[in-house]
């Protein structure tokens, strides 16, 4: 086993059928997991009678109750560690995140980053169908968070990833304190602070068409804070 596709989900019935079979149709030997917070639209059902066509490579955690993208990931990133998987990556449902570049992504590990971030920010990225304020806000964040912990990430809160098997088995899982998009800051700021290369590649972020976005200002807000308890760790 080499490569795992960690997708949480809350409520992506419109989306989940679509990019599970959009990961497999790569050919590349991607196996995905998807970690659903007990879904009321029947996104696990989805799921689950895919796996009747994807037995050796569609896996699923069902959780009760919404408990945050963090805590999603960090049970994905431990399941995927105990099966050995090689190379982990993050990735959202709604097809903001283009599963093609699932391979480049894959590719940049392999060539020697033990970190690769699919990148909006770095030079090559873009954004396409957000309004003005939600990009003013990313960007801002996006400086806000360098000038405050000095990381070399053009796109610290970006969410899709590849993780090599050694970052995740190296930091400290259960000491991660964030679970909004502080969470991909912390998890970039560990994974920069323990030592190991990070590289962006360069992604096109779609906005999704289907679903809700799961936004708040609360996420906002702890991101802005938690950035500077990030300076203590």
């Amino acid at each position: 086993m080499s490569k795992l596709v960690i997708i949480p989900t809350y409520n992506e019935k419109e989306n989940i059928a679509s990019i599970i079979k959009a990961v497999f149709s790569l050919e590349a030997g991607f196996h995905v997991l998807i970690v659903d917070d007990g879904s009321p639209d029947g996104t696990a059902a989805i799921v689950k009678e895919l796996q009747a066509q994807f037995p050796q490579s569609l896996f699923i955690i069902e959780r009760t109750g919404k408990l945050g993208l963090g805590t999603a990931y960090i049970a994905g990133f431990k399941w995927a560690l105990e099966r050995n998987y090689a190379f982990i990556f993050e990735m959202d449902a709604d097809f903001s995140h283009n599963p093609k570049d699932l391979i480049r992504l894959h590719k940049a590990c392999e060539s020697g980053a033990d970190m690769s971030v699919g990148s909006r920010y770095t030079k090559g990225g873009k954004v396409v169908n957000w309004p003005w304020d939600r990009i003013f806000i990313s960007k801002g964040g996006a400086l806000y968070t360098q000038l405050i912990t000095w990381m070399p990430i053009k796109d610290p809160t970006a969410g899709f990833v590849c993780y090599t098997q050694k970052v995740l088995a190296t930091l400290p899982l259960d000491d991660i304190q964030f679970i909004g998009y502080a969470f991909q800051i912390e998890m970039k700021y560990r994974t920069w602070k323990a030592g190991f290369k990070i590289t962006e590649v360069p992604i096109t972020f779609i906005d999704r068409t289907e679903g809700v976005s799961k936004m708040s200002k609360g996420i906002v807000k702890e991101a802005m804070m938690g950035v500077w308890k990030m300076k203590q760790l």
